[in-house]
């Protein structure tokens, strides 16, 4: 075998350990922070439903119809909120547990 192949296997298998890694952590992560967020997303849901009822009454008078639009804008944004949150969350624990991974394998390079 080639220098160079060997490297390359040995840069996949670090790849695919790091990966096993942060899949590992995060499925002991999601286990513990889901509620939390199941919590969060409750209330997001919660109010949105507010605004739309709210806004749904004040289309029935002319004069509030302009008041309706707007919390059915806020509830529309308020939609954007949940997906928003998961993906920020899940790119910055992924983040983080590469970063301790690649952090914990330094170490015991160094040991």
């Amino acid at each position: 075998m080639s220098y160079e192949y060997e490297e390359k296997v040995n840069r996949n298998s670090g790849n695919k350990e790091r990966e096993d890694y942060v899949n590992h952590k995060m499925e002991k992560h999601n286990r513990f922070y889901k509620n939390i967020y199941n919590v969060l997303y409750t209330i997001n849901d919660f109010t949105i439903a507010i605004w739309f009822l709210i806004g749904s009454i004040l289309f029935y008078f002319e004069s509030l119809k302009n008041w309706g639009v707007t919390l059915f804008v806020i509830a529309s944004f308020q939609f954007l909120i949940k997906p928003t949150i998961r993906l920020v969350h899940e790119v910055q624990a992924r983040k983080h547990y590469g970063n301790e991974y690649d952090h914990k394998k330094a170490n015991s390079k160094r040991a």
